[in-house]
């Protein structure tokens, strides 16, 4: 069965906590990118910030530019290791309805597997839509 680090991205930019939230929204522009990964010093994971946090926790919170990531990270985070194999990421994002899942590997961050990485790789197509399907389902509202 095939393991994420057969799928997934390494070319990883990532931020520190200390990072300010408009260079953070700049990186993501520049790179065409809705999630980055907050590490420490040697490269530990320690949150990540979505396009939606930088909205919703951010701007909408009246946090500045000026504003530390750490403050609108999300930092309960789900990841998985390079030997997780591609359906059980695939499950793990569906569980947790997240859109990218890091991969770390003895506590260092070295790759995200994203829905897109799924789609790409013609035997975790249906993974994908798995994932994608409970990704989007909606709560019942009562």
């Amino acid at each position: 069965m095939k393991s994420v680090k057969e799928i997934m991205s390494t070319d990883i930019t990532y931020c520190t906590a200390e990072t300010q939230v408009s260079e953070v929204a700049k990186k993501m522009k520049d790179r065409n990118i809705g999630a980055i990964p907050i590490c420490g010093s040697n490269q530990e994971l320690l949150g990540m910030v979505t396009d939606r946090d930088l909205v919703i926790r951010g701007y909408a919170n009246d946090k500045t530019g000026t504003s530390k990531v750490k403050e609108v990270m999300s930092d309960q985070l789900v990841s998985a290791t390079p030997d997780t194999t591609v359906q059980e990421a695939s499950s793990m994002m569906a569980e947790h309805q997240i859109r990218r899942l890091p991969i770390v590997d003895r506590g260092e961050l070295v790759g995200v597997v994203s829905l897109g990485d799924l789609a790409i790789d013609y035997k975790s197509n249906e993974a994908a839509g798995h994932a994608l399907e409970e990704i989007s389902e909606r709560p019942e509202l009562h």
